[in-house]
């Protein structure tokens, strides 16, 4: 699975944040249910559009930013 066939990013949905298949959830959104507690089970249970494949892609665009990030500062 790559996270670029889940996360989308259009300039008119959530001012052009990378979105689960094209939803209006983040991958910010997923990472702060993450951060605060919730299992990746709990999102799905709480928003029965996403699946775990989707909170697995945010998780990878989220590593795979941060190793760019990373990247570029060195």
């Amino acid at each position: 699975m790559a996270w670029q066939d889940i996360i989308t990013f259009e300039a008119g949905k959530r001012a052009g944040k990378p979105c689960i298949r094209g939803l209006r959830i983040t991958v910010y959104d997923i990472l702060e249910y993450l951060a605060g507690g919730m299992s990746p089970e709990d999102i799905v249970a709480d928003f029965p559009e996403l699946e775990l494949t989707d909170i697995r892609a945010a998780l990878a665009y989220a590593a795979d930013r941060e190793r760019r990030l990373a990247g570029s500062a060195a």
